[in-house]
């Protein structure tokens, strides 16, 4: 049967990408956790009349359909979710009642999206996200928290270096209303484009679609060009010569958020003014992550403040929250060959079969290891020892175990090292516990992935 090619779009890892993309679960799970995220999970389908009223994404919803439903139930209003944002929001909403504010979640799970598959973009794909929400109130130090978390994940991973982007949408929407603009929205979705189409395209957008004088579109530019480790930005923007109340509140909010957050970690946040983010919802800190060298890729976790996106209409639930984009990251880790996997199995040691009839022997043996938490396999077949080996470093499993009448023994088949070995009290040194994760850029980065 020939082979078939993969569906496009959708990311199928081979076993030791599978290692990769579970340690950076696995580490954005234990972080979260770490600082009371509770964990959640939502269906995976949305009424979509829910899904198309905020942003513009009706293009990438996937539709719910059955195969053999009657042409007047063809329709179903249900798509599969493109984020984890809006089901939250809607999850919200409907448990009111029975969470306790602010309500802290962290949720990792697949979402869709009908776009154009490239680097970095998928139609299926996994993310990870943290969110805080309040019931009608929630304080702003939340803001400052996101990055600090975030920013936690991204220090324990084997990856090249990560900053946090961050800017504040009240910033931007008073500075565009200081320069005249009676459509701030339209101006952010002109500087939100600014890395894929460039600046002289973007001032063109700024006046035919936004309104602005030519003027107006050169200081909402030269905004755009600020970025700074530090608070700095803050005289930049002052030296612009716009003023505005909301860009006042905006400015010293991005300034907590920069100083709070390097504070905590230092080097994890800078303040880039061109940052924002393309969904309406946003109203406050908006965020974005480049890896260093791979900005063209895109931006692996993004998110920010909303004030308005969960309502039961009687009250209003404002949060803040940050997104990993897993599947991303993984592809471009894998992509560019920035890891290595130690092996592409959780197994330790293949327990070796000196005859099938003697096989229970080694299930034993195995069955011992296993409950003492070492994880091992069985030789498929009772062969001779060489060839057993030779399937154990095959798959990367770094010791053997003879089972004897006389005696068990274990073997290191790295170094040929072989010693006596009792089940119920030997263990592998803790690095060959389970497959680890390397960064080839450096030789000290390594990572466990634990299952």
């Amino acid at each position: 049967m020939a082979r078939k090619a993969g569906l496009s779009g959708f990311p199928e890892w081979l076993p030791s990408g599978q290692v990769v993309e579970q340690l950076v679960i696995d580490t954005a799970r234990r972080v979260f956790e770490l600082h009371g995220f509770a964990g959640l999970r939502t269906r995976s389908v949305e009424p979509l009349e829910e899904m198309l009223r905020k942003g513009e994404i009706d293009k990438e919803v996937y539709v719910l359909r059955r195969l053999h439903a009657e042409e007047a139930q063809a329709d179903s209003g249900l798509g599969l979710h493109f984020d984890l944002t809006v089901p939250f929001a809607r999850y919200v909403v409907e448990h009111a009642g029975q969470l306790e504010f602010p309500f802290r979640r962290y949720q990792i799970q697949s979402a869709w999206r009908g776009e154009r598959p490239q680097e970095g973009r998928f139609r299926e794909f996994t993310q990870a996200d943290i969110d805080v929400v309040g019931r009608d109130h929630l304080a702003f130090h939340h803001e400052v928290e996101m990055a600090v978390v975030m920013g936690s994940v991204l220090a324990q991973l084997p990856i090249p270096a990560a900053v946090i982007q961050v800017n504040n949408r009240k910033l931007a929407e008073g500075f565009y209303r200081g320069v005249g603009a009676s459509d701030p929205a339209a101006v952010l979705r002109a500087v939100d484009k600014l890395d894929k189409i460039g600046p002289a395209r973007v001032a063109d957008l700024l006046v035919t679609d936004a309104g602005l004088s030519d003027q107006a579109a050169r200081r909402c530019l030269d905004l755009a060009e600020i970025r700074t480790a530090d608070a700095s930005f803050v005289d930049r923007v002052a030296a612009l010569g716009v003023r505005d109340p909301l860009l006042d509140e905006g400015v010293a909010e991005l300034a907590a958020v920069v100083e709070g957050a390097n504070a905590l970690l230092p080097g994890s946040v800078v303040a880039d003014l061109r940052i924002a983010r393309g969904l309406d919802y946003y109203t406050g800190t908006v965020y974005e992550t480049q890896l260093q060298g791979y900005e063209s890729v895109g931006s692996i976790a993004s998110g920010g403040r909303y004030d308005s996106l969960a309502s039961d209409g009687k009250q209003t639930f404002p949060g803040v929250g940050i997104s990993l984009g897993v599947t991303r990251l993984v592809s471009i880790l894998l992509g560019r060959d920035l890891v290595s996997v130690s092996r592409p199995g959780p197994a330790a040691v293949l327990v070796a079969v000196v005859d099938e009839s003697d096989r229970g022997v080694s299930e034993t043996v195995a069955a011992r290891l296993r409950a003492r938490g070492i994880a091992c396999e069985v030789a498929p077949a009772a062969d001779k020892f060489g060839k057993q080996i030779k399937y154990a470093d095959r798959r990367g499993i770094p010791y053997v175990w003879f089972p004897s009448p006389d005696g068990d023994s274990v073997k290191d088949i790295r170094s040929g090292d072989q010693e006596p070995a009792d089940a119920t009290d030997w263990a592998p040194p803790a690095a060959d516990a389970a497959p680890f994760v390397t960064s080839t850029r450096t030789t000290t980065t390594s990572m466990e992935a634990r299952p």
